[in-house]
């Protein structure tokens, strides 16, 4: 399914909470406690996204000008990857991905990292990134990951 990738606008914001936390609550929940869903929520209301868009490379991929999916980049940090669970393995987080890694690589980067959900470890791998080691804050545990970058 062939989406238009593009970066982020301060407009988007409010649509890219709504991808991001209908995924948490519907993709991610079960791997996660409500609690922990209620936690990270809170770091992705409108108000948040348009901070985070100042201090990272936010794409957003659109089918039919409506936004289905965000990811980010952070230096060489891959962030809030989200795909609409309507539109999920439909190879859009795949596209959305090769964005970012396009972008890395322009930026002179050769390695991603990405801390990845319980839920997405798999995605990731199929993408060639490899489990480096778990991490936790509080409750919540995370894998972080790398993929060296074809340069």
């Amino acid at each position: 399914m062939e989406c238009l990738i593009r970066i982020a606008m301060n407009s988007d914001a409010a649509a890219i909470s709504q991808i991001i936390i209908g995924t948490l609550r519907e993709s991610n929940a079960q791997d996660y406690s409500a609690e922990i869903i209620n936690q990270v929520e809170l770091s992705f209301s409108p108000q948040a996204i348009l901070s985070l868009m100042t201090q990272r490379q936010v794409f957003v991929a659109l089918l039919e000008h409506r936004i289905v999916a965000t990811a980010s980049l952070d230096h060489d940090v891959v962030r809030s990857v989200f795909v609409d669970p309507a539109y999920q393995g439909k190879g859009i987080g795949r596209q959305l991905m090769k964005s970012i890694q396009s972008s890395a690589i322009a930026e002179g980067r050769n390695l991603l990292r990405v801390p990845s959900s319980i839920t997405a470890e798999g995605f990731y791998a199929s993408l060639g990134f490899i489990k480096i080691r778990n991490a936790f804050h509080e409750s919540e545990r995370t894998i972080i990951m790398s993929k060296t970058l074809d340069v």
